[in-house]
């Protein structure tokens, strides 16, 4: 008679993983939930923006001119080519390829850090020339310029705090897929956060005509 042998610890691991509860249905649901509360956000202040802008036209495209078009552009090829990147890396752990993701992602975080370091040198000249909100330079000016870069401050300033925090979360995300927590059978937190990045992407698609391409 051959006696059956049991192993605890095996039994107990084997329970856990059935009893393994995941609800992707759920959290993209609850991304697309936050992701409209963020809408409502910038959408308020996008009609804010065009109620100015119909009393103060004029004004506002004079404030225009005072915009880095060109680092506005290169900015938004930045954030578009980011957007790629990340579309690449949920595709490339999707197919098992762990590295290329990290890359990926990677390429993602440093696209954004690219990102905030032209911002900064553009608010940087502007602070310089006394263009900021309660600078002589802009309190010299008529009352729709000043309004124009109350707006600009505000609304890029509030995009750069999510692409901030965009850069957080795929921080995480790049630690969770080399831990081999996220991988090609778990991904749908990793694509949450790309749909967090490419609600930043585009804003900024919105925010670039309607404050570098007035004139």
């Amino acid at each position: 008679m051959s006696q059956v042998t049991t192993n605890p610890e095996a039994e107990v691991k084997q329970e856990e993983h059935v009893h393994e509860h995941r609800d992707d249905m759920g959290a993209k649901m609850g991304m697309w939930l936050f992701l409209f509360t963020e809408l409502l956000l910038f959408g308020g202040l996008f009609v804010l923006y065009m109620a100015y802008r119909t009393e103060y036209s004029v004004d506002f495209k004079v404030a225009a001119t005072e915009l880095a078009v060109g680092m506005g552009t290169v900015n938004t090829i930045v954030l578009l080519t980011s957007s790629l990147t990340m579309v690449l890396s949920i595709v490339a752990l999707q197919r098992g390829s762990k590295k290329l993701s990290l890359f990926y992602i990677a390429s993602t975080i440093g696209l954004a850090g690219v990102f905030l370091v032209i911002k900064f040198f553009e608010w940087s000249a502007k602070i310089h020339h006394g263009i900021y909100p309660g600078g002589e330079e802009l309190l010299s000016k008529p009352n729709g310029e000043i309004i124009f870069f109350g707006l600009y401050y505000t609304m890029t300033g509030l995009h750069g705090l999510h692409v901030v925090i965009g850069m957080v979360i795929l921080g995480f995300m790049y630690y969770f897929v080399k831990t081999g927590k996220f991988n090609k059978g778990y991904f749908v937190k990793l694509e949450n956060g790309g749909l967090y990045w490419h609600l930043v992407d585009l804003i900024w698609i919105f925010l670039f005509p309607l404050f570098y391409l007035l004139h």
